[in-house]
């Protein structure tokens, strides 16, 4: 029986080995280690030409590893008039690249709310959005765009702001990073079963049942402050309660994918979904 989480890495497994090495090498590691999930790393720029990613897509079918983009940090849906057009740029060519890689979804940061409050800046988003995702659909590209929550209180990316974003476009859909909404108000507030049940309830009632059988989740310890997140730590150095969380994605029948961005990935990755077979009774 398949389990109703896949679980990989945000990025090739830090252990994968220099032959073939890169994202091929990253999922045939991934795969020979128990995980079936790759997020492509495109963070710095998409730099990748067609051959390769017809390369990355016929490894990722060979080994049934669903592949996802991370696409790069500069995209700002709130970005000035004249920077716009660049940032743009990035996420379409992730959406194009991708699809071509064989992704399936594409995973950004909206950007920032240049202290402006959050329902103007969405009224800045949320068109320039619709904008992208009806170019990409006229392209005949399929992939879905997942605006990320965000771990500082000062930028676009609240729980609220990307059930937004997804209730307003159809083909948008959250990327729920559990670790930056405990580290975004920098109290280590949602940490209990009841807070993650709440998060989860709400996402089911606005954007239905159908999404919560394709969640796309981030998840990995996470050091913060009072502005919110600093760094991802191991699971262990982290005061995040993973079992409780996993326990109300189990309470809430989630289903989808759980991607570890830890310093330590892959062995993170396996624990947590060692965690998942213990709380699930899946096998």
């Amino acid at each position: 029986m398949a389990l109703s989480f896949r679980f990989g890495t945000v990025g090739s497994p830090v252990a994968t080995p220099p032959t073939p090495g890169g994202t091929v090498g990253g999922i045939r590691y991934a795969t020979s280690i128990g995980l079936d999930a790759l997020e492509l790393a495109w963070v710095n720029g998409v730099r990748v030409g067609e051959a390769t990613c017809a390369a990355i897509k016929e490894a990722g079918v060979e080994n049934s590893v669903a592949l996802s983009v991370h696409a790069p940090y500069y995209i700002n849906l709130n970005a000035v008039e004249e920077k716009w057009p660049n940032q743009r740029k990035y996420l379409m060519d992730a959406a194009h690249f991708g699809n071509l890689a064989g992704a399936t979804d594409i995973i950004f940061h909206p950007g920032s709310y240049f202290t402006h409050p959050a329902d103007e800046v969405l009224q800045v988003a949320i068109p320039r959005l619709r904008s992208c995702l009806d170019e990409i659909r006229n392209n005949g590209n399929e992939v879905i765009l997942r605006p990320e929550i965000s771990g500082k209180s000062a930028m676009l990316g609240s729980l609220s702001d990307v059930i937004e974003m997804a209730k307003a476009i159809p083909g948008i859909k959250p990327c729920i990073d559990f670790a930056h909404l405990h580290a975004r108000l920098g109290d280590g507030a949602m940490n209990t079963y009841e807070e993650w049940m709440v998060v989860l309830t709400s996402y089911r009632e606005v954007l239905g049942d159908k999404a919560m059988e394709h969640l796309h989740i981030h998840l990995s310890g996470i050091n913060y402050g009072p502005k919110g997140e600093k760094n991802h730590l191991i699971m262990e150095e982290s005061d995040i309660n993973f079992r409780d969380l996993l326990r109300s994605l189990h309470a809430s029948a989630g289903k989808g994918r759980i991607m570890c961005e830890s310093p330590v990935m892959e062995v993170d990755a396996l624990k947590f979904k060692r965690l998942w077979l213990e709380i699930s009774n899946e096998h």
